[in-house]
């Protein structure tokens, strides 16, 4: 189903990107590419610059950094930013952080502006922004504090203190788009441009 070259590389070190792409059957290496993030992000913000923009902004930099080390490669990109109400949030750094992300998100919609971009040959030759949005229950601090116990190994691991594939999911009234997108990676989309490609039959 799949062509020997090119080669798929994902430039990330991210677990949930990795099981997305390995389940839908494709064979690929990992990287994490060395990129200035938060230099990224407040360059975007001082602009105002958009989320979307910024998102392909950040997965432009990441797929760019590993395809200039592996040109014949097919580099896959990708970074999330989470929007609530205007304001970008980051990876919660702690327990508290994420308690405190959890609360602002609580009650609330918001935005997963999931970015994806391809590089092969020194150019970038593919982009798509997906933005899945969630709507998250009014919880208690009871069932708040039941939670962060109970998922204090992987509160911190993603933009919005939660994993949906796993007990996160209990935090939400109503979800908004693809599964995969909300995992960080737009799966469908990606298939598509693949197949376009000839990487994978059609």
């Amino acid at each position: 189903m799949q062509a020997a070259e090119p080669r798929l590389v994902l430039a990330s070190a991210s677990s949930a990107r990795r099981a997305v792409l390995a389940a839908a059957g494709l064979n690929f290496e990992a990287t994490a590419a060395a990129v200035d993030e938060a230099a990224i992000k407040e360059s975007a913000q001082a602009e105002a610059i958009p989320p979307e923009d910024a998102a392909l902004m950040l997965a432009d930099a990441k797929a760019a950094a590993i395809a200039r080390r592996d040109p014949d490669a097919l580099v896959i990109g990708c970074d999330q930013l989470l929007v609530c109400e205007g304001r970008w949030f980051d990876k919660p750094a702690d327990a508290a952080a994420a308690r405190a992300h959890l609360q602002a998100l609580r009650g609330r919609k918001h935005l997963l502006v999931t970015a994806i971009v391809c590089h092969r040959h020194g150019r970038r030759i593919w982009q798509h922004v997906a933005s899945p949005r969630l709507t998250m229950r009014a919880v208690s601090d009871e069932f708040l504090d039941a939670y962060l116990d109970a998922e204090a190994a992987h509160v911190t691991h993603s933009v919005g203190a939660y994993r949906i594939e796993g007990p996160g999911a209990q935090l939400f009234s109503k979800v908004e788009g693809e599964h995969a997108a909300i995992l960080g990676i737009p799966l469908l989309p990606l298939l598509d441009f693949l197949r376009q490609h000839r990487v994978l039959l059609g």
